[in-house]
């Protein structure tokens, strides 16, 4: 991130020890081995030639005081990529907190700009003089993680320097060249406006990291014994019924069923769906809903929460800063918060104690599908710490809200205003008849979520099939109908979509102009990308934007690999990042609020915060604080729902 220039920068990276796997546990759970070690610690002071010290030679140790004299000091600004690793690895390795305002991220610049966040990935895309070398993978594989005992390496589990002083030359290699490409990256990329503001929410981000969420992790094991158990009894029962060697293997159950009459090129979950339909004789039917119920996993994050749970309990670093780069909203970690099943169940809190008695033969008696109860339980398995609860809060339609007010769509607004259910509000206007959630016309109310779920952004009938409308019954005639109504109703949206094309056109056709949206949106091109600056001044990038064949393209990840590729976008495209990164502002801002007033926020996911107060606190001040103005929104209504809860679920 900017940094002031009569400051001294300590550029930084580090390459450790752990028998830990990083990758499943995570950052923290990996800090806490006892085997962990740092081994390299290349580093570079301003503009001066990096040098590599080897923490595994007494000699270049000598020189350690200077480098933890720069990491103690307030005034020198730390910089690394992905700088969370280096701050945890030196509060462990040399006893000291790293506070996260004196660092700036190479990693965090790269995701503002549009940029891939992986090290090699972003100097390739970048095309840096100086890359990441090609062997560092095999070099980390080789020094970093514990190795398999073999008559050829004498047994041993661990590789150190001296069993192949070659690479081990070649790693520091490695680890030299890192820090070249982040001081190239930051170089290339400093000047990109940071607000001071964004600054506190990233340090905020890492305080909220480290304080992490506990694990209940008598439930979460115990799911996962339930779930083998009830595996094993329809693995059986599926054995039973079709008398084939190996029931799980695909092309023996094609068989299987081919002899019944049923052909099929897959047996994935759309096709499994569609052959119980076909399917007539109760025994295949039973086959297929076994097939069914072996396939859904429920048991994987419960299994990740136990990988990455630290000595006392609790999960940590669950959330990424700027994961999504396109808006800045965060992503998951771990446990993947933002995916999370929802939960359905009645006396929620009683089928948790017959999972955590794990009394499956109980389980099986009230429910048809032991795997769905376990998945519904997922949230439960995080808790509050003894003498604690949860407070839960979350902006009530905040996407709907931000679209009606950036678009100036009169009739929603007055909706939001008057605290009605934008649902039916929609219904009613796109069918021109009264729609009530439990009341008159109320199968309307369905058909105005789908349209509000999938129209508000330019989609169309294909939107409206992926939020399952044609499982609703709608034919391709109707669906149409629905968007063409909807389109009718609030036809300010569609002109913010246009709007937004044509400033973004406009700005690219004449770089270095700003071009502005009626809603305070600005766009410009720079001399690397196309800027979207938001009312809080935070700016979107788009890399390497330009107009051809008469459309918007830039570079971006994408594909099934995520490679650096040219990507298309659009006027609806570029509203929806706009809403939902100035909905993302808005959290941010309410965390920031949250935070000054004492609230020890452990996590949040989407629209919603949680955090930790002792039993007994009520959660109607944080919903407060949340739905306060905003100095850079003047008009915008923000509304914040709540609740409390000992373990957390969707209330």
């Amino acid at each position: 991130m900017a940094s002031s220039a009569d400051r001294r920068i300590l550029w930084l990276d580090t390459e450790t020890y752990s028998g830990t796997d990083l990758k499943a546990a995570g950052l923290f759970k990996y800090m806490e081995d006892p085997d962990f070690e740092i081994l390299l610690l290349p580093f570079a002071w301003d503009d001066e030639p990096v040098r590599v010290l080897d923490l595994t030679d007494p000699v270049d140790r000598e020189e350690l005081p200077d480098i933890i004299a720069g990491l103690q000091d307030p005034d020198t600004i730390k910089v690394a990529h992905n700088s969370p690793f280096e701050r945890s690895a030196y509060q462990r390795g040399f006893g000291f907190y790293q506070h996260p305002e004196e660092w700036e991220d190479t990693m965090i610049l790269c995701a503002m700009n549009g940029l891939p966040l992986s090290l090699d990935a972003a100097g390739a895309a970048l095309q840096l003089p100086i890359q990441k070398r090609k062997d560092g993978k095999a070099l980390i594989n080789y020094f970093c993680k514990p190795c398999k005992p073999t008559k050829a390496n004498g047994g041993r589990t661990r590789n150190l320097p001296h069993h192949a002083p070659e690479k081990w030359e070649r790693f520091k290699l490695y680890a030299r060249d890192d820090v070249e490409v982040e001081r190239l990256i930051h170089k290339k990329l400093g000047r990109f406006p940071v607000t001071d503001f964004e600054r506190r929410i990233w340090a905020l981000d890492a305080r909220i990291n480290e304080r992490g969420v506990m694990v209940d992790t008598d439930l979460a094991q115990a799911a996962v014994a339930v779930d083998e158990a009830y595996s094993a009894e329809l693995a059986e029962e599926l054995l039973k019924l079709t008398g084939l060697e190996n029931p799980n293997s695909v092309a023996q159950l094609k068989g299987w069923l081919e002899e019944r009459g049923l052909f099929t090129e897959s047996l994935d979950k759309e096709a499994v769906t569609g052959l119980l339909d076909r399917a007539v004789d109760p025994t295949t039917k039973r086959v297929l809903q076994l097939r069914q119920l072996l396939g859904k996993t429920s048991t994987k994050k419960y299994s990740a929460m136990l990988s990455a749970a630290c000595s006392d309990g609790r999960v940590r670093g669950l959330t990424q800063y700027y994961g999504a780069s396109r808006t800045g909203r965060w992503a998951g970690r771990l446990v993947q918060l933002q995916n999370l099943p929802q939960n359905h169940l009645e006396a929620i809190g009683d089928v948790r104690e017959l999972v955590r008695s794990r009394d499956l033969e109980t389980l099986e008696m009230i429910f048809p599908n032991v795997s769905d109860v376990l998945s519904q339980l997922i949230r439960t398995a995080l808790v509050a710490k003894p003498g604690h609860t949860f407070l839960v809060a979350d902006f009530s339609a905040i996407e709907a809200r931000v679209t009606a007010y950036l678009a100036g769509e009169q009739w929603r607004l007055d909706v939001f205003a008057q605290g009605g259910d934008i649902y039916c509000s929609s219904a009613s206007q796109m069918f021109h008849v009264p729609v009530e959630k439990h009341g008159v016309n109320k199968h309307l109310r369905q058909k105005g979520k789908v349209a509000e779920l999938a129209c508000g952004y330019g989609g169309g009938v294909n939107a409206l099939k992926a939020f399952g409308a044609d499982k609703m019954g709608l034919t391709e005639a109707e669906m149409q109908e629905i968007v063409d109504n909807w389109r009718a109703a609030s036809p300010t949206i569609p002109r913010l979509w246009r709007e937004a094309e044509q400033a973004a056109k406009a700005a690219l056709e004449q770089p270095g102009k700003v071009t502005r949206m009626r809603c305070g949106v600005m766009f410009r091109r720079d001399a690397q990308a196309l800027r979207c600056q938001l009312p809080s001044k935070r700016q979107l990038s788009y890399w390497d934007a330009r107009i051809e064949d008469g459309s918007i393209v830039y570079m971006g990840q994408g594909g099934q690999g995520g490679g650096w590729m040219k990507k298309e976008t659009w006027g609806g495209k570029l509203v929806e990042n706009i809403v939902q990164a100035y909905a993302r502002d808005c959290l941010a801002v309410a965390m920031d609020r949250l935070a000054a007033a004492g609230f020890q926020i452990c996590f949040h996911v989407h629209d919603e915060v949680v955090a930790e107060a002792p039993a007994g606190t009520g959660w109607e001040e944080m919903a407060r604080i949340m739905g306060q103005p905003i100095e850079w929104a003047p008009g915008l209504l923000l509304r914040a729902d709540g609740y409390t809860t000992d373990f957390y679920m969707k209330d």
